[in-house]
């Protein structure tokens, strides 16, 4: 069961989507009233919509104006939690050369993972809003991958799709750089909607697919499985949690396995689309920061 939000007379509404992708409106403001509720009734999220949703009126899905899925408070991103990535990073850090161990290699071996704060509520953008190009950087992608909507106990509610848009020569000049090569406005988006937990047998399962599209021409086509990742989700849980306050209905990214060719970068106008099938298509336009519009002009 999919749980998505969209507009509705201005106001953002959350639905369920059924297999033949057809939305049935849902009587709470947003995603984590649907589990309060489940929780307060002692049923399950999937029961609760079937009954709420039974003979009502349905639409179809195509043609909504598709939202965030929810409105996550924070969202965190897991590194170098597959080889692919590591590879990546390496690579940044090496300028090219791979001539020596770095500490990307160490954090892939090591027992904690690396985990960052990615974004906000106001920060994160949803299906066909833009994503922005840095201004300071001239080599960036985006980075496909799971998210799991977790609630302030570390319980996994249910999972999205994420873009962490990424600079990978700001994070190769240094280590330390890591936030500016991460964190700047609309450098994250998620949706276009949730899959209840609760509905998913295995999710290492699911297939990330990444193409990238340049005067609608397909420029890059990737694709990984979860079950590539070297940790376990829960060991990703485990650690964002400790000894910290999360927030009900936060996003982890869990870590990306699929990285378009080192000699590529985004350009503006450029398409992302993200696929998780069993999830949807997080779609987002390419569009550079005013910043460089403003220098350009000067």
């Amino acid at each position: 069961m999919r749980i998505i939000r969209y507009l509705k007379d201005n106001k953002k509404q959350l639905a369920a989507v059924t297999k033949e992708n057809e939305v049935a409106d849902l009587p709470f403001n947003d995603f984590m009233s649907l589990i309060s509720k489940a929780r307060e009734d002692n049923k399950t999220s999937f029961d609760i919509i079937k009954q709420l949703t039974a003979g009502t009126e349905k639409q179809p899905l195509e043609g909504l104006h598709l939202t965030t899925p929810i409105d996550a408070p924070e969202v965190w991103a897991s590194g170098v939690t597959y080889k692919k990535s590591r590879e990546a990073r390496n690579y940044e850090a090496t300028q090219g050369k791979l001539d020596r161990e770095t500490f990307y290699d160490k954090v892939y071996d090591a027992v904690r993972p690396e985990i960052f704060l990615k974004s906000t509520s106001a920060r994160t953008v949803g299906p066909n809003d833009p994503v922005y190009l840095r201004s300071d950087s001239n080599w960036q992608i985006p980075e496909p991958e799971l998210g799991l909507v977790i609630d302030k106990d570390g319980n996994v509610l249910g999972y999205t799709v994420g873009n962490d848009m990424s600079c990978r020569d700001i994070e190769g000049e240094n280590p330390l750089y890591l936030p500016q090569a991460k964190v700047w406005k609309n450098s994250c988006s998620i949706g276009p909607a949730i899959v209840l937990a609760e509905t998913i047998a295995d999710p290492y399962e699911f297939l990330i697919i990444c193409r990238i599209y340049r005067d609608e021409e397909l420029v890059f086509y990737g694709d990984a499985q979860v079950n590539q990742l070297k940790r376990t989700l829960d060991e990703l849980v485990h650690y964002l949690v400790l000894d910290n306050e999360i927030f009900d209905g936060t996003v982890l990214l869990t870590g990306t396995c699929v990285v378009p060719p080192n000699e590529f970068t985004l350009a503006e106008n450029d398409r992302i689309e993200i696929e998780i099938p069993g999830i949807g298509v997080l779609k987002n336009p390419v569009v550079q920061s005013k910043e460089v519009r403003h220098a350009a002009k000067g």
